[in-house]
């Protein structure tokens, strides 16, 4: 109990498992949150590092539940890291209604909710840290992706307004906003878009989960303790 407790949704792989690693080898507890099952010790080889807990985030009335459970089990967190998200495409005027609702539900209400509850704790212990991460696609856009560049826009303005909220608690609360990266999410994009994109890059290489995990990771690290409010771009220089 010693340890530092991160709560990381989203872990089942891509970005937020490289997370949970990133911060369980620096020595963090990490508690991560996902629809599927995890094994733990593809995260971490220390048995006490990282808890999976199997919950679907869209279930918005669940999450205080959910957070008071891992407080009870765990002891209160000292840092959220908002990862799950849901990357469905589409050109808008064909999405489905329901497929808008679902990436509302998910990439935002979900987060906002669950951030209400895990600051609660953060507020009594005076300390803590707040990592959302976005998406370069807030700022730059691309095709087919309107509707979930909205949602990741819409995390950017959340931290910001947030920042001024807790910052006098010395919570901070900050945005990484990761390049495209070759994970699940992305895999529909088709090989001729990942090329293109990848070419466009003033790296010309895409950035890796293992970078923009690490840039999570400093900003949970004593170092990390002046930033808030603020978007952290890890992209290869894709909007350079």
């Amino acid at each position: 109990m010693d340890k530092r407790l991160a709560i990381v949704t989203g872990t089942s792989g891509g970005l937020g498992a490289s997370i949970a690693t990133n911060l369980t080898g620096a020595g963090f507890r990490v508690a991560g949150i996902a629809r599927r099952s995890v094994d733990p010790q593809s995260i971490s080889q220390d048995s006490d590092a990282y808890i999976h807990i199997e919950q679907d985030l869209g279930e918005i009335d669940a999450l205080g539940d959910l957070v008071k459970g891992i407080v009870d089990d765990h002891g209160k967190p000292f840092a959220l890291i908002n990862n799950a998200a849901l990357g469905t495409d589409g050109v808008l005027p064909t999405m489905h209604n329901s497929d808008i609702e679902a990436l509302v539900r998910v990439n935002v209400t979900s987060p906002i909710v669950l951030t209400k509850y895990v600051v609660r704790h953060m507020l009594s212990a005076r300390r803590g840290r707040v990592v959302n991460i976005s998406s370069i696609v807030a700022q730059t856009g691309y095709r087919g992706l309107a509707a979930y560049g909205a949602t990741k826009a819409s995390m950017e303005g959340f931290t910001r307004s947030l920042a001024r909220d807790l910052g006098p608690r010395k919570i901070t609360v900050n945005t990484v906003a990761p390049g495209f990266l070759e994970t699940e999410m992305t895999s529909n994009l088709g090989d001729k878009n990942l090329d293109r994109i990848r070419n466009r890059s003033a790296l010309s290489r895409f950035a890796d989960v293992d970078e923009v995990a690490a840039a999570v990771g400093f900003l949970l690290s004593d170092a990390g303790a002046g930033i808030t409010g603020t978007t952290v771009t890890v992209d290869a220089g894709s909007t350079a």
